[in-house]
């Protein structure tokens, strides 16, 4: 072990230690959180294609089905991240994970369409609160040289989700006609996993300091130093880097957002959460269905489903390497332009294995795209802002999710596939534009400079 050469702050000895097995944890364990989140959004897309065969259900009722679950997504995003800021990250993100675990489990014994969409709701209240939240934490934890990647990897456990949910999808669902109770019955796993989150995961030492709990904040910092075998200092800064910040009311924390030094960013940032979320949920959840109506079986859908949903994992790994390489924009743009040709081609499509490659190119770009994405958010804003800034992005991109999934039939029955994949591509496009816009904080630490005036609103 190696004494550090003169005291310093918190945070800069935190930025300071290599990926450690504290690091490593702490990704794990938001990790498998985010992926049983996957595995909820992922098994709906199941569910509404035997639901559409065993309830008789029209295009209609399954598209509020799965908007339901997005509208309460909308809302838990933007007061998650309201509510990781005032809390705390690890307490938002435990009750979250309880919520849409238990709603998901009583979603299982639903009796009809209007209680189905009801819980879908709640559940969609609390997965939507977790995913900013998640990636606001491990933010604020992981090394700056390789934060960008960190954060992919991440959101690189939602293919694990998605994945476990298409395994899920075409073992359980067509087994028998309740299959998709027993599918819904499964992702109930998230409310014993929200105990282990509470006690087991650190609080953000960014946001313990803003809230002047200095000793948990030192001892946080602590941990993780031993992990790494550095020996802390025997006299450690006190106050050093805990200037007085301003609590700001809910109101003022989203004004903020578009305060002088944020408003161009949030712009750019808010419309390129829009146009991902419209063209990925329509697409995606849609999949198993719109595979069903242009002729092919439950059980293949189902199993090309699986196929496709496999390229998701590689599309992360290469975006986690490119967003240290060529920076968070470019990759993210590159990966949207990928996902609009891709898009294209998936709706020209025709012979099984046309299908099959077009799927697994969108899989790989547009998650990659996602990885990048949520890569650069949380960096955007300071710490008193990171988790409002991260919520208030994704809130506003569950809006085009609830409008997707009821766009989807209208495209379809209009213009068929062609249309309904070249729109996807366009909003794939306009995204990509947009994220030129978007700053490249790579390396850099979380906890620069905010000017006074950001909080005069």
């Amino acid at each position: 072990m190696t004494e550090p050469e003169s005291p310093t702050s918190r945070l800069s000895r935190l930025d300071a230690l290599p990926f450690t097995k504290e690091h490593r944890k702490l990704l794990v364990g938001s990790g498998m959180g985010w992926a049983l989140d996957a595995m909820d959004v992922g098994l709906i897309s199941f569910v509404l294609a035997q639901l559409a065969v065993t309830w008789s259900l029209t295009g209609s009722e399954l598209s509020w089905i799965a908007s339901s679950g997005f509208i309460g997504m909308a809302i838990g995003a933007s007061l998650g991240g309201l509510l990781a800021d005032r809390l705390g990250r690890r307490q938002v993100f435990a009750i979250t994970l309880l919520i849409f675990g238990i709603a998901t489990g009583a979603s299982a014994l639903s009796w009809s369409v209007g209680v189905l969409i009801a819980l879908r709701f709640v559940v969609g209240l609390g997965l939507g609160a977790e995913l900013p939240v998640a990636s606001t934490l491990v933010s604020e934890f992981a090394p700056p040289r390789i934060r960008g990647r960190i954060i992919v990897l991440l959101e690189a456990f939602w293919a694990v989700g998605w994945t476990l949910a298409a395994i899920i999808g075409f073992v359980v669902v067509p087994a028998s006609s309740e299959g998709w109770r027993w599918a819904l019955a499964i992702g109930a796993i998230p409310a014993l996993y929200a105990a282990v989150v509470r006690f087991g995961l650190p609080e953000s030492v960014r946001f313990l300091e803003s809230r002047g709990r200095i000793a948990e904040a030192e001892s946080t910092v602590q941990r993780f130093e031993r992990s790494a075998g550095v020996v802390p200092p025997a006299q450690p800064a006190e106050t050093v880097d805990v200037p007085a910040k301003p609590r700001l009311t809910a109101r003022r924390q989203v004004a903020a957002l578009w305060a002088r030094p944020h408003r161009v960013q949030t712009a750019a940032l808010w419309l390129v959460w829009f146009c991902v979320n419209f063209s990925y949920y329509g697409a995606f959840v849609w999949l198993p269905t719109i595979l069903v109506a242009s002729g092919f079986s439950l059980v293949r859908s189902f199993g090309y489903t699986l196929i496709i949903t496999l390229a998701q994992l590689p599309g992360y790994l290469v975006a986690a390497w490119l967003v240290e390489k060529w920076g968070r924009n470019k990759t993210l743009a590159v990966f949207l332009t990928g996902s609009a040709v891709s898009a294209v081609l998936f709706g020209l499509a025709g012979a099984e294995w046309q299908v099959i490659g077009a799927g697994m190119l969108l899989s790989f770009f547009n998650l990659g795209a996602w990885g990048a994405l949520y890569a650069v958010t949380p960096e955007l804003y300071p710490t008193e802002l990171r988790g409002t800034g991260a919520g208030w992005a994704a809130g506003i991109g569950r809006i085009a999710s609830i409008i997707a999934p009821l766009a989807v039939p209208l495209l379809t029955g209009f213009g068929g596939n062609v249309l309904l994949f070249s729109v996807f591509a366009g909003f794939f496009l306009i995204a990509a534009g947009a994220s030129l816009r978007l700053a490249d904080k790579r390396g850099k630490s979380l906890d620069e400079f905010v000017p006074p005036e950001v909080f005069r609103v």
